[in-house]
């Protein structure tokens, strides 16, 4: 499949926050990627259900909703509510992650699973086949801008691996640091869907940079 782009909105103009949601409507972005922070989980705030309601409000492409918060269970539905189209938790914090996921699913919405760059991929083998994505963070949560972490490749492989052996279809995504040095590499690593924040929103033309980083890879040896 070609590679999904998901501009995240945390690097956008929150004083225009509209505007940035009607760019990614007209740009080739496939969804809208929202991080949720909580000050406990990672050490940043973001923002909640009333930000993201007026994000759906406006938004024509899926909202892909990264809770980077503790006790995610408590807010699934109300997340749900809010607009999302899919829901991801962190492996961390979630002690009871089949009955989270489950949960999410109920709801009908994508159900996704992150790992923080220090969480080793084989953590998921007993629950990759019911997952629906698994999101690889190449940068420690909490704030954008970092520098990307250069072991992601090998755990993209490796979820590449694991996802092939119990299920084919998972939507491996990657999150933190993507610009358009390094898609190339993340796409022929196993990535399929692609956030990007600071490479979009910092760009003189981010719609332009939304349609560099949606041009099809090459695969390996082509």
């Amino acid at each position: 499949m070609n590679h999904l782009i998901a501009p995240s909105i945390l690097a956008a103009d929150f004083a225009n926050l509209q505007r940035d949601i009607e760019l990614i409507n007209n740009s080739e972005a496939d969804w809208v990627h929202v991080d949720i922070m909580d000050g406990v989980f990672v050490p940043n705030i973001s923002f909640g259900f009333p930000v993201v309601k007026a994000v759906n409000k406006h938004a024509k492409k899926p909202l892909d909703v990264h809770l980077m918060i503790v006790e995610p269970d408590r807010y699934l539905k109300n997340f749900k509510e809010a607009g999302a189209a899919g829901i991801t938790v962190h492996y961390e914090v979630c002690p009871n992650l089949h009955r989270t996921i489950q949960y999410i699913k109920e709801l009908g919405c994508r159900a996704g699973v992150a790992l923080n760059p220090h969480t080793p991929v084989a953590l998921l083998e007993d629950i990759i086949a019911d997952l629906d994505m698994v999101l690889i963070m190449s940068v420690n949560p909490g704030f954008g801008g970092q520098r990307f972490i250069e072991h992601t490749y090998k755990k993209l492989k490796d979820i590449k691996a694991l996802s092939g052996r119990h299920n084919p279809g998972l939507l491996i995504e990657v999150d933190g640091g993507v610009d358009e040095k390094n898609i190339a590499k993340l796409v022929e690593a196993g990535a399929n869907v692609l956030v990007a924040g600071n490479s979009v929103f910092s760009a003189a033309d981010p719609a332009a940079a939304i349609a560099y980083l949606k041009k099809p890879v090459a695969s390996p040896g082509l």
